[in-house]
C-alpha cells in the first residue's frame, strides 16, 4: 500500500520530467545533501543540462536583448509558484454555515499557500476568478514572500508582520523596492490562478493607476497577450473627490483575461433603463416584437474589399443608393428584411436617402441584448459598497469594499449560471454576496470559494470595537447575514428554499504529519520506536480526511457522512469517491465491509495494521472484492 504524499507538487521536478521525455540527452544528475554528524551519503537527483538544452534549441533561445518585463526579484517570484509546501486545510464546522450540505468554501490563510493546495482539487475547474488585490498605495498591507532575506534582514526592512513574523508588511513608498515587492507578491499568485481556470474560464482583476501598467505587462506574460479581453474603466464615484492633488480620480480599472480566448463566445448583456428607453418607434410588428429603434445600414468607418456588401438599393422614389463603403448586411439578408417590413428609408435635411434597419426590443421572445461597454457607469459606486456593509453589519466596519452590483455585473458577462467562482483576495466577501444574489435572481447554481488572510483589525477601529478581531470574521458574518437577507427578500420565488447560502470554513495550517513522516529514512530505529504516531497530537479525523482530499485531488465541497462499523468510525466522502478509517486498530470485518462497497479510493493509518501479513491480507481482500479500488495509508 502506497503512502499519502501530503506535499504539493514540485513544479520544477515535473517540468524537468517533461523536458527529459522530449530531449533525453539533456538529462544529467546532481548531488545534494550528505555529510553531517551521521556522514550520510549525498542523494542524486535528476537535473537538466541547460547549456546542452540551449544548444539543441539553437536560434529559438532568446538573447539578452529580447523583449520582456522584469523587476528586482522576478526570478525568485517565478520559482515561488512551483515550490512545494507541506501545509493542509483544517475544517472548522463550528464557524461554518450548513457545513454538511453547502458546496461553498471560505478558506482562511495566506492565499499563496492556499492556491498551491487547491492545484490538485481544482485544476482547470474554476469558471471565473475575481480579485481586488492590494493596490500598493503605500498604506495597504502587501503579502510578502521572503525569497532571499533572513528574518533579521526582513525585520529591519519591513517592520510589520503577521502573527508568524512573515509574509505581511506595509509597502511604503520609502521602500527602495516599492514596485518590485508588489510584483513579486502578485506574480506567483496569478500563475497559480491561471492553472485553476477552466478552458473557458476568465479572470477579472481590479486595480488603480499605481500598478496598472505593471499588472498589464505581468498578465500579458502569464495569460498571454492573445487572451487579453479588455481593460474596463469603472466609475467608482458619482461626483466630487479630493483624494488627488491635481485631478479628482473617480475611476479604477478591471483587467480581463481569458484562459483560452478561442473558448469564449460573444458577450451580451441586458440593456440598462436608458438603453431600453431608446426603443420608442412602433409599427405593425408591435404586438409581436414591441417597439423598435433605427440603425443605419451603412457600416461607417470601414473601407474593405467585400464585394458582397457593395450593392445598390432601390429607394422609394426609384433612385439607386450605394454605400460610401459597405453595407452591414448582404443582399440576401437585406431582401429578406425588406420583405418583412424591417427596413426603413429616411430622407435627411439635404433630401438624401438613408437606409435603416429596425431593431426591435424583443426578438424570438427575448429582450434584445447589447454588447458590454468598456466604461462602467451604472454598476454601483464605492459608497454603495460601504452602505451594503453598513446595512448588514455596521457603519465603518470595512474600508472601501466593492459594491456587489459591480461583481454581479461581471458574473453576468459569462454565459451559463453554474460553475465555481473564486476570489482569493476576498476582503469583506463581496464576491460571495454577489454570487448568492445572482443565483436568487436567475435560479443559478454558482458556487463560490473565498480565500482571505486573517489580517488583524486595528484595536482602535470600529471593526475591533464591534468584536471582529480579523477580516475573516467580517467576511464570514457578511455572508451569513447577506444570505439570510437574500432568501427573505426572495421568499416568494420558486425553489428559493434550495438556494445555497452556506459555506464550509477551512483554515490553513501546517501539515497534519510529524517530520518523521517525510523523512523516516533519516531517523534511527531507536528514535522511531519513541514515536507513537506520525500524526500530530492535535489533529482529528476531519483534519486527516480533508488532508487526504487535498492530496488525492478531490473537491472539498462534496457530501460527507460518518458511521460506526464494528466499533470504529468510517468516513464516506461523496458516496464512495473516498472511504477513510483512521482508527488505531481496524478489524478484518471493517476492511471487508468497506471493500464490499467498492469505493474508488480507501485510506487507513499505516499503524492500523500491526504486521506485514495483516497489510498483505488487506490488499488481498480488496483484490478479491474491489479490484478497482486504490488503497493508501498515512
Amino acid at each position: 500500500m502506497d503512502k499519502m504524499r501530503f506535499e504539493t507538487s514540485d513544479f520544477a521536478s515535473e517540468l524537468a520530467e517533461k523536458i527529459a521525455a522530449l530531449a533525453p540527452s539533456v538529462v544529467t544528475e546532481k548531488s545534494y545533501g550528505g555529510g553531517g554528524a551521521n556522514q550520510q551519503q549525498p542523494t542524486l537527483k535528476r537535473a537538466i543540462n541547460f547549456d546542452l538544452l540551449r544548444t539543441l534549441l539553437g536560434d529559438d533561445v532568446a538573447d539578452d536583448e529580447a523583449y520582456e518585463f522584469t523587476w528586482v526579484g522576478k526570478k525568485e517570484a517565478v520559482m515561488e509558484a512551483g515550490k512545494p509546501i507541506r501545509k493542509t486545510l483544517r475544517p472548522c464546522p463550528e464557524e461554518s454555515k450548513s457545513f454538511d450540505s453547502t458546496e461553498n468554501l471560505y478558506i482562511e490563510g495566506d492565499n499563496l499557500d492556499v492556491l498551491k493546495l487547491l492545484q490538485e482539487s481544482y485544476l482547470g475547474k474554476v469558471k471565473m476568478i475575481y480579485i481586488d488585490p492590494p493596490y500598493n498605495t503605500g498604506n495597504d498591507f502587501v503579502y510578502r514572500d521572503n525569497f532571499t532575506q533572513n528574518l533579521s534582514e526582513y525585520e529591519e526592512d519591513a517592520g510589520v508582520f503577521d502573527e508568524d513574523g512573515e509574509r505581511l508588511f506595509k509597502n511604503t513608498e520609502s521602500n527602495g523596492r516599492f514596485h518590485s515587492d508588489w510584483c513579486s507578491m502578485i506574480y506567483p499568485r496569478l500563475v497559480l490562478a491561471r492553472n485553476l481556470l477552466s478552458e473557458d474560464g476568465v479572470i477579472f482583476i481590479s486595480i488603480d493607476d499605481g500598478e496598472i501598467s505593471n499588472l498589464k505587462k505581468m498578465s500579458d506574460e502569464i495569460f498571454g497577450e492573445s487572451n487579453f479581453i479588455s481593460q474596463l474603466i469603472w466609475k467608482k464615484k458619482s461626483g466630487g473627490g479630493s483624494d488627488s492633488r491635481y485631478i479628482a480620480i473617480d475611476h479604477e480599472y478591471i483587467l480581463i483575461y481569458a484562459k483560452n480566448l478561442s473558448f469564449q463566445e460573444k458577450w451580451f448583456m441586458p440593456m440598462t433603463d436608458d438603453q431600453r428607453s431608446q426603443f420608442k418607434l412602433i409599427d405593425n410588428n408591435f404586438d409581436k416584437y414591441g417597439p423598435y429603434k433605427l440603425k443605419n445600414l451603412h457600416q461607417k468607418g470601414i473601407d474593405t474589399n467585400r464585394p458582397n456588401l457593395k450593392y445598390g438599393i432601390v429607394c422609394p422614389d426609384g433612385t439607386e443608393l450605394y454605400p460610401p463603403t459597405i453595407w452591414r448586411w448582404s443582399r440576401e439578408t437585406f431582401d429578406a428584411a425588406n420583405s418583412a417590413g424591417e427596413i426603413e428609408f429616411v430622407k435627411n435635411s439635404k433630401g438624401e436617402w438613408n437606409v435603416f434597419t429596425k431593431m426591435y426590443l424583443y426578438k424570438n421572445g427575448e429582450e434584445y441584448q447589447v454588447k458590454p461597454r468598456s466604461i462602467l457607469t451604472e454598476v454601483g459606486f464605492t459608497r454603495d459598497g460601504n452602505k451594503e456593509i453598513q446595512d448588514l453589519i455596521k457603519q465603518g466596519i470595512f474600508s472601501y469594499p466593492k459594491p456587489s452590483k459591480l461583481v454581479k455585473y461581471l458574473l453576468r458577462l459569462l454565459s451559463g449560471n453554474t460553475g465555481i467562482y473564486l476570489d482569493f483576495f476576498s476582503g469583506s466577501a463581496t464576491t460571495a454576496h454577489a454570487v448568492m444574489q445572482l443565483n436568487a435572481e436567475d435560479g443559478g447554481n454558482r458556487k463560490f470559494i473565498m480565500v482571505q488572510l486573517p489580517e488583524t483589525t486595528d484595536e482602535n477601529s470600529e471593526a475591533y470595537k464591534a468584536g471582529y478581531k480579523n477580516i475573516c470574521e467580517i467576511g464570514k458574518e457578511r455572508i451569513r447575514r447577506a444570505g439570510d437577507k437574500i432568501k427573505e427578500e426572495n421568499k416568494d420565488k420558486e425553489n428559493i428554499e434550495n438556494l445555497d447560502i452556506g459555506f464550509r470554513v477551512l483554515k490553513l495550517d501546517d501539515s497534519n504529519m510529524k517530520d518523521v513522516y517525510y523523512a523516516a529514512g533519516a531517523y534511527t530505529q531507536d528514535l522511531l520506536s519513541l514515536t507513537e504516531s506520525n500524526i500530530k497530537d492535535d489533529r482529528n479525523d476531519m483534519d486527516l480526511l480533508y488532508g487526504c482530499l487535498l492530496d488525492w485531488g478531490l473537491p472539498l465541497s462534496q457530501s460527507h457522512k460518518t458511521e460506526e462499523i464494528d466499533g470504529v468510525t468510517v468516513h464516506t466522502y461523496n458516496d464512495g469517491d473516498l472511504i477513510a478509517c483512521f482508527a488505531e486498530k481496524v478489524s478484518e470485518t471493517v476492511v471487508k465491509e468497506i471493500a464490499k462497497r467498492q469505493p474508488l479510493r480507501v485510506v487507513f493509518r499505516d499503524s492500523s495494521f500491526s504486521s506485514s501479513p495483516e497489510k498483505i491480507n488487506v490488499e488481498e481482500i480488496f483484490k478479491l472484492m474491489a479490484p478497482n479500488t486504490t488503497i493508501k495509508v498515512l
